[in-house]
């Protein structure tokens, strides 16, 4: 049997996919979690051969959670659930070592033949997928760029910000000026956009 954890944060997929991976005489899911805080402390305990890790997850993204189980339980393969959308954060997943990805629209039939590969040690990916996480480079962005401009998504002020990160409120506005013109952004909205469909946040 190939034991499975599925972290998927929405409720009705999340319980679609068990319902579909039950059908499968060699597939048993042992352990479900909706937030990334949780894939690694759980997958110690239920020592899992595949994690099914959505990148879109509260607390801790999938990516961070599954670079992080990687470390941590190194027996345990990782398939991450991706959108079409999303080719900057399978640039940032390829970085981190993982290296099965399945399209979160992909046939049904598709994922358990995408876990016994997985399992079986072989690599998982939509060549479309590829191709176009490819056309994104490294982030231009500084780690500070990066933490005020994510801070800045979040809805938090310059003056919330500098406080939270022991700066002067000019300062921030430098960081996310620095941070739109390196995007190639109109304002500060479009900086954001461009930074997370790139997956640099």
């Amino acid at each position: 049997m190939i034991r499975v954890l599925l972290a998927e944060d929405m409720h009705m997929i999340r319980a679609a996919l068990t319902a579909l991976l039950r059908l499968e005489p060699d597939i048993d899911v042992v352990a479900q979690v909706t937030r990334g805080d949780e894939i690694v402390p759980t997958a110690m305990e239920v020592r899992p051969d595949v994690a099914i890790v959505d990148i879109d997850l509260p607390v801790v993204d999938g990516i961070t959670a599954a670079a992080e189980l990687r470390t941590r339980l190194p027996s345990c393969r990782i398939l991450v659930l991706t959108a079409m959308g999303q080719p900057g954060q399978v640039r940032r997943a390829l970085s981190a070592g993982i290296e099965a990805f399945l399209v979160k629209d992909a046939p049904g039939d598709r994922l358990a033949d995408a876990i016994r590969r997985t399992a079986a040690g072989l690599r998982v990916l939509d060549a479309d997928l590829v191709t176009s996480a490819m056309e994104y480079g490294e982030s231009p962005l500084t780690q500070r760029e990066r933490t005020v401009l994510d801070e800045a998504a979040r809805g938090a002020t310059a003056e919330e910000i500098a406080a939270r990160l022991h700066l002067s409120a000019g300062t921030v506005r430098n960081y996310l000026t620095g941070a739109i013109t390196k995007t190639g952004a109109k304002n500060k909205i479009d900086a954001i956009r461009i930074a997370q469909d790139a997956g640099w946040l």
